[in-house]
């Protein structure tokens, strides 16, 4: 196996198995946790996340495929293709544009569903081919509050400030008029979303 990751809650290998390559998560032990209490969290924690991809997948946002689990670790496809962290920059116009409207799409059918990405980042996003994947829900959970919702849009918004800055205002325009028109309480979220903005800004001064 190769180590891909080394995190602070789990080690990602990638591993060949008959030609074909697997992600594998695997949750760590911690050392500063008690037994009783480290295993049933990391237990909780990989149960969650693949409900969550599973459940995303049912929504039809583009997931990697979960082969198995155990209590700590998961073996899922391996999505070939590059983060769109480090993709997006330099693509042309157009093909930025197709590639808002699939996060829009996305983030309008995991809302809808109830679910909560937790970690919306471009880091999180591979790109293979035409379609978009979402990856790393081990930050997610199911909630249907518009605060949760606004807090992971939010997210999303800091992060393509922060690494994509030259095409913010483009990128969030195409995002954000896909999710209101695919998401019936976007305007909610939203609304939520720049009250949170408004938080952030006040504790920074």
């Amino acid at each position: 196996m190769e180590l891909i990751q080394r995190g602070a809650e789990a080690v990602i290998f990638l591993e060949k198995r008959k030609g074909k390559e697997f992600l594998i998560k695997e949750r760590i032990k911690k050392g500063y946790r008690i037994p009783e209490i480290d295993k049933p969290l990391r237990k909780k924690r990989t149960r969650s996340e693949v409900g969550l991809i599973e459940k995303a997948r049912r929504a039809g946002v583009s997931v990697p495929i979960v082969r198995e689990h155990t209590d700590f670790k998961i073996v899922m496809e391996w999505i070939e293709g590059k983060k769109l962290k480090d993709s997006l920059n330099s693509f042309t116009k157009t093909k930025r544009i197709r590639i808002y409207e699939l996060i829009g799409e996305a983030l309008a059918k995991l809302h809808s569903n109830g679910i909560i990405h937790g970690d919306l980042t471009t880091s999180n996003m591979i790109l293979r081919k035409n379609k978009l994947y979402f990856i790393d829900f081990g930050l997610g959970k199911i909630s249907k509050r518009i605060e949760d919702q606004a807090v992971d849009l939010f997210l999303l918004y800091e992060a393509i400030e922060a690494t994509h800055l030259k095409y913010k205002n483009e990128a969030w325009e195409k995002i954000i008029n896909v999710y209101k028109q695919q998401y019936s309480k976007s305007k909610r979220v939203l609304i939520q979303m720049e009250k949170i903005k408004k938080r952030r800004r006040y504790r920074g001064e």
